[in-house]
């Protein structure tokens, strides 16, 4: 896939395997520090074919970012319709919390907020297309579509949140009763 900001593939289909592995490899180690020379070794392969394949590293994230959003935008799209706006809040809650994409979306919106590309427009393009799956889930659900993009909106500020606030063993104090009290509050808008 090419995108204002992408490099056109060589091969497109081997770049796009290339960018699943990648996705792959940084959902295990990490965004921030990701370094060509390791991640091809665990590829089988060399830095040189990465840039080859990418044109440039800033890419290679680009496309890592993007794979990572999508398995994320699917995993919401595979849920089945939740009973009510509340229920809605608790079932994206268990997509988010065994998604290790959204930790990727966190670092690169990290480093989005300094202004470093490709990370600024990864996350902005992110952001539009996972919005846009939180609010299709929400209608597939019979929230009122008025009531819809706000709920969204809502829900993924207050899961931001959740991540940031974790603690370093991945902890989130009272997480529970915070996932409950936003239900309660989006419900509210009903």
């Amino acid at each position: 896939m090419t995108t204002a900001g992408t490099a056109p593939a060589k091969d497109p289909q081997r770049r796009a395997a290339w960018a699943e592995l990648a996705t792959d490899y940084v959902h295990e180690h990490g965004l921030i520090g990701l370094s060509l020379r390791p991640l091809a070794a665990e590829l089988g392969t060399s830095n040189r074919v990465l840039l080859y394949h990418f044109g440039t590293k800033d890419q290679l994230v680009a496309d890592v970012l993007r794979t990572s959003n999508e398995r994320s935008v699917a995993e919401v799209a595979a849920l089945e319709p939740s009973k009510d706006l509340r229920s809605a809040v608790h079932d994206l809650w268990s997509v988010m919390e065994g998604d290790r994409c959204s930790w990727i979306y966190v670092e690169a919106a990290a480093l989005g907020l300094f202004g470093r590309e490709p990370y600024v427009s990864a996350v902005q393009e992110a952001n539009t297309l996972w919005i846009a799956g939180l609010i299709a889930h929400l209608n597939k659900s019979g929230v009122d579509p008025a009531v819809s993009e706000r709920a969204a909106h809502v829900i993924d500020a207050a899961f931001m949140g959740f991540q940031l606030s974790q603690g370093p063993d991945g902890s989130l104090p009272e997480r529970a009763r915070s996932v409950d009290d936003l239900a309660d509050a989006v419900a509210a808008l009903a």
